[in-house]
């Protein structure tokens, strides 16, 4: 269980006032003001500027609070998997991209969940960079990005080896081709991911590669979720560039077509990613197993 202090830390950060905070904590105002004192005293540090409009947190005191968060969620993370050794149920927090949402990952682990007795997952969908944010805070318990590579502290395993491809109608004309040319794409309505997206930096970066740049392409409209790519593709509406694995059903039914684009390698992996401490490795081996099989089922 927290301290009465760090609690009182977190709330005073959340209210930036004394007489909040001590509202809220159901203490009186000198309570909460001599809690935040003994911190600054034991720290060595001053956690808060008194300031006309409020209190504003010191640097000092944006670390603290930052560390008393993480003791809130190690704190709940102990009581849960207490809970869970004693009752056998496994409650698991999986953050996946939006690349991720959008292929064979959610059925991956749908499948995992219904096979393992008691198994529950609840999915968070984010950015790859908040995802790593929030499994480092442990707010999550795994984690699956289309990453070449695994940051520290954490580890990772290996699901798939991805690549970008052009994705386009089966209407389309290029559609019988073995590939696309750069030139070919140039004088195309492109349907795109936004800039900030792992699929649309890694394109932009292949393209600044080789001394081009995405101002050269008629990019029509640009969106975050790769279901409605997909939709206005399907319609013939433009051509889109993204991971062949998140396209993998409507290839295999032919709604669309997949091409490689020429002079562009744009291979990717699929992780499965956690902290170093994670124990449930049987966990682990059931999703690795759970994806690759899943994958055989569309790739064949």
């Amino acid at each position: 269980m927290l301290s009465t202090k760090t609690q009182t830390l977190i709330t005073v950060a959340e209210t930036r006032n004394f007489t909040k905070a001590a509202e809220i904590l159901c203490l009186t105002q000198p309570a909460v003001s001599h809690h935040i004192s003994q911190l600054e005293e034991e720290l060595g540090v001053f956690l808060f500027i008194r300031k006309k409009n409020g209190l504003e947190l010191t640097p000092e005191g944006e670390a603290a609070v930052k560390c008393a968060k993480r003791m809130g969620v190690l704190y709940n993370k102990l009581i849960k998997e207490i809970s869970d050794i004693e009752q056998q149920p496994t409650k698991l927090s999986i953050g996946i991209t939006h690349t991720a949402e959008s292929n064979l990952t959610t059925e991956v682990l749908a499948r995992c969940s219904s096979n393992a007795d008691g198994l529950s997952i609840m999915i968070i969908t984010d950015t790859i960079k908040n995802l790593y944010a929030r499994l480092g805070d442990y707010e999550l318990d795994l984690a699956i990005v289309e990453s070449n590579g695994c940051p520290d502290p954490f580890s990772s395993l290996v699901l798939n080896t991805d690549f970008l491809v052009c994705v386009m109608s089966s209407e389309h004309p290029f559609a019988n081709n073995a590939m696309i040319t750069l030139d070919e794409l140039k004088k195309e309505p492109l349907i795109l991911r936004l800039p900030t997206s792992a699929t649309r930096v890694q394109f932009d970066q292949e393209l600044r590669n080789l001394n081009d740049t995405p101002d050269n392409y008629n990019i029509i409209i640009e969106v975050d979720n790769i279901a409605t790519i997909k939709d206005l593709v399907k319609k013939n509406l433009g051509l889109s560039v993204l991971p062949r694995s998140a396209c993998l059903k409507e290839i295999k039914k032919g709604n669309l077509i997949a091409l490689p684009i020429e002079n562009l390698s744009m291979v990717r992996e699929t992780r499965l990613v956690y902290n170093k401490d994670f124990s449930r490795k049987d966990v682990l081996q059931a999703i690795t197993a759970t994806y690759r099989e899943t994958l055989g089922k569309y790739s064949s």
